[in-house]
């Protein structure tokens, strides 16, 4: 099964609340987001957006340029009726971020919670790497959440490969300017705790 497939059928049989990494708000990405201190006019993206509340407490804060891309066109939709009259004032992309073909130095911030980590080969994770290398503007922001080494090792029956600061920020090089990490404890819907890594970094 492709990974396309794959998630179209986790988005589908499953409901927003019922995934393990579901959260009412990212409170963590928030902070983080308005700790990049790039403005309410700044061009953000969250990969692998899904159905994710995170645009909502965005455009809650009054952000008017907003991406969200994700791999799965059920999860988009989910997201454009939830948010009712107000999609309108976000741009959504269906594609795969290791092969879809951003616009050059497009994003003053990159927001990625739990899509990494399922990238298990080096080839892909270095197809991603240059993904966010060409979209966002030097100077920009970049907030990459993984599962912590104390995390799952597996998640929606993939593999997963978990970070610690030093080897996440390992992965994107120097050009990466780490300015923070911090790792959250996240209690799924189902009562399980799980860790997350939180690595935010500045494009030199």
């Amino acid at each position: 099964m492709d990974a396309q497939t794959h998630w179209e059928k986790i988005y589908t049989e499953k409901a927003p609340n019922a995934v393990s990494w579901y959260r009412p708000h990212l409170e963590t990405s928030l902070a983080l987001i308005e700790q990049a201190g790039a403005g309410v006019s700044a061009s953000v993206i969250d990969v692998g957006g899904g159905e994710s509340t995170l645009v909502d407490d965005l455009l809650a804060r009054g952000y008017e340029n907003i991406t969200v891309l994700d791999i799965s066109q059920t999860a988009i939709d989910a997201n454009r009726k939830r948010l009712g009259k107000a999609s309108e004032r976000v741009r959504w992309l269906v594609a795969n971020i290791i092969k879809v073909e951003l616009e050059r130095s497009a994003y003053d911030v990159w927001h990625d919670r739990a899509v990494f980590h399922f990238l298990t080969s080096p080839s892909d994770r270095a197809a991603y790497v240059r993904q966010v290398t060409r979209a966002v503007k030097p100077g920009g922001h970049v907030i990459i959440s993984t599962f912590g080494p104390e995390g799952p090792t597996k998640c929606s029956g993939l593999e997963v490969v978990r970070y610690d600061a030093e080897s996440l920020h390992q992965e994107f090089g120097v050009r990466f300017r780490l300015l923070d990490s911090r790792k959250e404890m996240h209690r799924t819907p189902f009562g399980t705790v799980q860790q997350f890594l939180y690595c935010y970094c500045r494009v030199e």
